[in-house]
């Protein structure tokens, strides 16, 4: 079966698995609208392809996502649709709520925002030893996605999961170990060695209720993120992470 790379997503598939990496080191592997779509076109087709077991995500480079490219998203006006852009989103994270194959998010770095909120609806999360993870919705004045509105409080508990939603906690890996959020850490360098005893795959969430939370976090990030506060805090915070 074929699958489309691009430049910002590549993959290759061996023995079973298919390894998905997000390619854009230069952004730290922020996920831009088209990004969303290539993803979702490789996770349709890899259902349908009887000889991929598992799926792996990971990122190129230190990072593994500074989360959605919001600069792409407020600079590009022919795409400025923000509730098509938002419905791309929502039908990736319906995908992996859904996805009937292993999933494995290998996290080689720091990952941000989206990077994050993603985790729980991976089935195993390995991270590398200088990952951390950082979810600064308030300070976007933005709302949490990904479903953590429900995810995070039944891993961290409701004091943790306020301080990651709310005031931008920084966790580091081994704290994430902790929690439950990674299930090992590894090596930066030994990585790819993480993934090769995985056998089981188990569910951890209820789908038809993490399909309910999306679509409600979907529903009020178009509200916000189209106003004129949000589109000024999310321009300055995405220049000053290119920075970074």
């Amino acid at each position: 079966m074929e699958y489309e790379n691009s430049s910002n997503i590549i993959y290759c598939v061996e023995n079973g698995l298919l390894k998905i990496t997000l390619n854009r080191p230069e952004k730290k592997n922020a996920i831009t609208n088209s990004m969303y779509k290539n993803l979702l076109e490789i996770f349709y087709k890899s259902i349908q392809d009887n000889t991929i077991h598992t799926v792996c995500l990971t990122g190129t480079g230190n990072f593994f996502s500074s989360g959605n490219d919001f600069v792409s998203l407020l600079t590009n006006q022919d795409v400025f649709d923000i509730k098509s852009i938002i419905n791309d989103f929502k039908k990736f994270i319906d995908m992996l709520i859904t996805y009937p194959k292993l999933l494995i998010a290998v996290v080689n770095g720091p990952a941000i925002g989206i990077a994050v909120t993603i985790l729980p609806l991976f089935d195993i999360t390995y991270a590398s030893d200088t990952a951390y993870f950082q979810t600064p919705f308030t300070s976007l004045g933005l709302i949490a996605e990904g479903c953590s509105t429900y995810t995070f409080p039944k891993i961290f508990g409701k004091s943790k999961a306020s301080d990651m939603l709310y005031l931008g906690y920084k966790m580091n890996a081994f704290e994430a170990k902790q929690y439950g959020l990674v299930s090992e850490i590894y090596k930066y360098e030994c990585l790819n060695e993480s993934i090769l005893a995985i056998k089981h795959l188990v569910k951890k969430w209820n789908q038809n209720i993490l399909l309910e939370v999306n679509t409600e976090e979907c529903t009020e990030l178009i509200k916000h993120i189209q106003s004129s506060d949000s589109i000024e805090r999310l321009t300055n915070f995405m220049l000053h992470k290119n920075k970074i």
